[in-house]
């Protein structure tokens, strides 16, 4: 088992910097989640650490070694690919083998290693099948059998369900987690699926342009977002994010209405000039009376999940969406009136986009 530390990681492929200066410590057998969007250098990341890919600048540690000089082989790390990229005239098992083989292990041991592995991932059953043969969530269980079998120090995942059906996705995120119970090694897992990031993750790495944007635990990063990006990215649906004009006497005018916050929300924002509120769909409640409405409106789409209802509907401009109990609101057109508990509110820099 082993940790690993990136210092001051760069990658440019020519004059075009991809990566800038990633700096992480990843303890031992923690399971790290890489997410963000397309684009973001979440797989060039990981293929560095890997060693599939060169690095520009900085260092990489496993175990407390410098590997920026090792080619993949020596690094004692095992990667599942997106593709699965198993050897079609090779049987499961053979499959499973192969790395073993390459580097002499004793027969008896191989089977040894690929039956435990199969019998960890529930594949024993299908050893003497060709790929061809499996299904899409097989076929990944033998991907992943193959790096169990090396008993790496460090595993790294790179979008491995991404190729899956919706339903399968879920069952093959049931079974990681499983796995990673039984097989606790130091892990990387790089998506841009937040909700795999959620449920799978010890700790998050949300990357934004070659940058890290929040590290943390999942609920750290959906609790207190540490940047509009991340509240925007973190959420099914994300954050809602308005722009907010600020009074006197701990008073914020959104659209047509003013609100008083309490003390404890107005010290956050006192004598920012230019402020964006946040707030998550499902801390937008139905107002029952009392204290004047934090919003109102009509709604402009309505979409029944059934535990729950998404409404969407305009403020000042500004498209909003509330997770609402089902039936309070049954088609467009309809009014709105939403409440919210002033401490599930969140306030950003608007020029700068940080959490405030």
């Amino acid at each position: 088992m082993a940790g690993i530390r990136l210092s001051g990681v760069r990658k440019s492929f020519g004059d075009v910097a991809v990566v800038h200066g990633v700096d992480l410590d990843i303890t031992d057998r923690e399971f790290v989640v890489f997410v963000g969007p397309s684009g973001c250098g979440k797989s060039t990341l990981l293929r560095m650490i890997a060693g599939l890919e060169d690095i520009t600048g900085g260092e990489i540690a496993i175990d407390g070694r410098v590997v920026n000089e090792l080619d993949p082989k020596d690094r004692d790390v095992a990667m599942v690919f997106q593709d699965y990229a198993l050897y079609p005239h090779m049987t499961v098992f053979e499959n499973m083998a192969f790395s073993l083989r390459y580097r002499g292990v004793a027969r008896a041991e191989i089977r040894q290693r690929v039956e435990q592995a199969a019998r960890v991932l529930d594949i024993g059953h299908l050893s003497q099948r060709m790929p061809r043969q499996l299904s899409g969530g097989q076929r990944q269980r033998v991907a992943m059998g193959r790096a169990i079998v090396r008993d790496p120090k460090v595993f790294l995942f790179d979008e491995p369900l991404s190729n899956l059906d919706a339903k399968l996705r879920v069952q093959m995120r049931t079974e990681i987690k499983l796995l990673r119970e039984r097989v606790a090694t130091t892990t990387i897992y790089v998506t841009h699926d937040q909700t795999e990031a959620m449920t799978l993750a010890d700790r998050i790495v949300i990357l934004n342009h070659g940058r890290i944007e929040q590290i943390g635990t999942p609920e750290e990063v959906y609790e207190t977002p540490a940047t509009v990006f991340v509240a925007g990215f973190i959420g099914t649906p994300p954050m809602n994010l308005l722009p907010v004009k600020l009074g006197g006497s701990g008073q914020i005018t959104l659209g047509d209405r003013t609100i008083t916050l309490p003390e404890s929300r107005t010290r956050v924002i006192a004598g920012m000039p230019d402020v964006l509120l946040g707030i998550r769909p499902e801390h937008l409640i139905w107002h029952t009376g009392g204290e004047p409405p934090l919003l109102s409106g009509h709604a402009v789409v309505v979409e029944p999940l059934g535990s729950d209802t998404l409404v969407s509907l305009d403020i000042a401009g500004t498209p909003v969406i509330a997770r609402l109990p089902p039936r309070l609101v049954r088609k467009a057109g309809e009014a709105v009136l939403l409440a919210a508990d002033p401490e599930n509110l969140h306030f950003f820099d608007r020029t700068t986009g940080r959490r405030l």
